[in-house]
């Protein structure tokens, strides 16, 4: 347990990618099997503790500290596991753990415990072991690392222990089981390579460079086939040997989320493409998805907002899937049966895209159009003025590019449309989590309202990034200042025509809600800049993202 203690405190207070790469690998060399193999599977989510629950960690505090002192100390660390690892009261020398527990053992009881014994196996170990270990067990059980490491960086890890191409280590993932013995025996040259035993593998997937100035001339039609860029989640569907799965542009398998399009995957083979909240326009009801796709589309899609209704759950109802239901706007083909189709050039694999999508079923699958152009200056045209309002930009992709995993320099690039840009006031702050803990940096904004001689505040977004670690000090302490009330962790900051902080704030998109008193929502709202010279009335109105949404 103590090594994996150690590793989580390290990745924590360790800011550089590198320098977590450098941890984990060095981890991994040091650390035997299967204690390092556990490791692996809690940092990249492969663990499910489910005889321990968050609820029943806030029962053991409340025998052992005031809930009121607890509620303020949680406010305060911005962590239930930080939280708790810090207040709870420190063993007794004659109680420390002299031989603390391996990760192994502890997931090997916690596994065969049931709900009643789960939380006084952790109550045993938390009387026991030392802060840095009480953090890393409630971190396990939590399942909440929050230590700025993502599967595919634990995964890029593993690469450079073994001296492997992430690729390898990406498409034998989904068939590897806990604590991937095979998987460090092949990565310490002890075995060959793991055969993955499990059907419909994610292969790892192509992305876009943005496109520059410098590369302007280089979009031509003769070398570029131009298609919209919408606005959903990057998908790959696959099937193979009967098994279906869903996953994202990560790796992650979604499956069990989108049981609906995963009923239609009648075939064999691996696409690739965007999904949507969509429905056939006969069906479509415009309260719900409102907007047609490009001319002649027969889909009515939705926005993204509609697709999160969908996204991260464990499991969908019946009511959810017929109210959101989802369709894949294909991009590519991967995979056609038996062939791997990713060496060949776009245009071969465009075409037989054309013939493996007209078997599919219309009403869940179609082919993204391609966006005739005959010059850079045409495209540029129809890039800021799309047919739909859920396409972000437009796709460019060489005609003779293979399909390589990565983000390769010059065969594919993005052109997003230019972020919109308002002046909105700061009304409310929150504590952000791990190194942000100590931070106000998680911020709502809004902007006026009401007739000109009584406006009020409304909000329509928050944000938490795209200022610097120097701005988020000034903002800490202009908040801190400026507090007027506190609702649990959020603060209310002092917010008038005559005193407010005014937040330039840059998204992508908006949209109609019904949630929100506002009325709209923005798409990837964030901080562009802070106008400490500007007075908070001049900030904008609700009428400019009504106007906005006019637009639309």
């Amino acid at each position: 347990m103590q090594p994996f203690a150690e590793l989580l405190d390290r990745l924590t207070l360790t800011p550089s990618r590198n320098g977590k790469l450098r941890l984990m690998a060095d981890h991994f060399r040091d650390v035997p099997d299967p204690e390092r193999g556990y490791a692996l599977a809690a940092i990249t989510g492969g663990l499910d503790i489910r005889s321990v629950k968050p609820a029943m960690l806030r029962a053991l505090m409340a025998d052992r500290m005031d809930e009121v002192l607890f509620g303020y100390s949680y406010d305060y660390v911005g962590d239930l596991a930080e939280t708790i690892a810090l207040v709870w009261p420190a063993p007794h020398d004659g109680d420390r753990e002299t031989d603390p527990p391996t990760l192994d053992e502890v997931i090997a009881k916690l596994d065969a415990a049931t709900r009643a014994e789960g939380p006084k196996l952790v109550e045993a170990w938390l009387d026991r072991l030392d802060s840095s270990g009480r953090y890393a067990l409630l971190k396990l059980v939590t399942g909440a690392m929050r230590i700025g490491v993502s599967s595919r960086l634990a995964k890029q890890a593993l690469a450079d222990f073994g001296g492997k191409d992430i690729t390898e280590i990406e498409e034998l993932w989904h068939g590897l089981a806990v604590p991937y013995l095979e998987l460090f025996a092949w990565l310490e040259g002890r075995a060959e390579k793991p055969v993955s035993a499990a059907a419909s593998p994610f292969r790892p997937v192509m992305l876009s460079q943005p496109l520059e100035p410098p590369d302007h001339a280089r979009i031509v039609p003769q070398d570029y086939a131009a298609e919209w860029k919408w606005d959903g989640i990057r998908v790959q569907a696959t099937v193979e040997r009967g098994v279906r799965r869903l996953y994202s542009r990560t790796g992650d398998d979604i499956s069990a989320a989108f049981p609906d399009l995963l009923a239609s995957m009648d075939y064999e083979g691996s696409l690739d493409g965007e999904l949507l909240v969509a429905r056939p326009a006969a069906k479509g009801r415009a309260t719900v998805m409102p907007h047609r796709g490009p001319p002649g589309d027969d889909i009515v899609v939705g926005t993204f907002s509609d697709l999160q209704q969908r996204l991260n759950r464990k499991a969908v109802s019946t009511a959810v899937m017929d109210k959101h239901p989802v369709f894949l706007r294909t991009y590519d083909l991967l995979q056609d049966g038996r062939d791997d189709l990713r060496a060949l050039p776009f245009r071969e694999r465009r075409e037989r895209l054309n013939g493996f999508v007209s078997g599919l079923d219309p009403t869940r699958f179609d082919i993204s159009p391609f966006v005739p152009f005959d010059s850079f200056e045409d495209l540029g045209a129809l890039r800021v003025d799309p047919p739909h309002p859920v396409i972000e930009g437009v796709m460019l992709k060489r005609w003779d590019s293979p399909y390589v995993p990565g983000r390769p320099k010059g065969p594919w690039f993005k052109w997003k449309q230019d972020p919109h840009l308002i002046d909105a006031v700061l009304m409310y702050a929150q504590r952000g989590h791990g190194k942000r803990s100590s931070f106000y940096s998680d911020y709502t904004f809004g902007v006026w309202a009401g007739e000109a001689d009584q406006p009020e505040l409304v909000p329509v977004g928050k944000a938490y990034f795209g200022f610097t670690d120097e701005e988020l000090k000034l903002l800490d302490k202009y908040i801190r200042d400026n507090t007027i009330q506190r609702f649990g962790p959020v603060r209310s900051v002092r917010a008038e025509p005559d005193h407010g902080l005014v937040l330039e704030v840059a998204f992508e998109g908006l949209q109609r809600s019904t949630r929100h008193k506002s009325g709209v929502a923005m798409r990837f709202p964030r901080i562009s800049r802070l106008r400490w010279d500007k007075p908070a009335f001049e900030a904008d109105r609700i009428e400019t993202l009504q106007a906005m949404l006019g637009e639309g």
